[in-house]
């Protein structure tokens, strides 16, 4: 059975990207491989998110490659 991301699972793919799954739709998911705070230039540009992230982009066709790590129960927890 192919595994079936959910958001706020933490899972490695192709061994060397590893992330949270930050948003899940029928054909593909995002894993969140790095967040990073905004300096005070681009925050007061942009108030809405205090943090920059870097999203992968995996497709459908590419779950049975990921590997379950663990879960969090929101994205507060880390």
């Amino acid at each position: 059975m192919n595994y079936d991301p959910k958001v706020n699972d933490y899972v490695t793919w192709k061994n060397h990207i590893c992330g949270w799954v930050y948003f899940k739709c029928d054909q593909y998911i995002t894993i969140e491989t790095i967040v990073k705070a905004k300096d005070q230039e681009n925050y007061l540009a942009s108030p809405i998110h205090a943090n920059n992230r870097l999203l992968v982009l995996c497709y459908r066709n590419q779950w049975k490659e990921l590997v379950y790590v663990k879960q969090r129960k929101s994205v507060h927890e880390e």
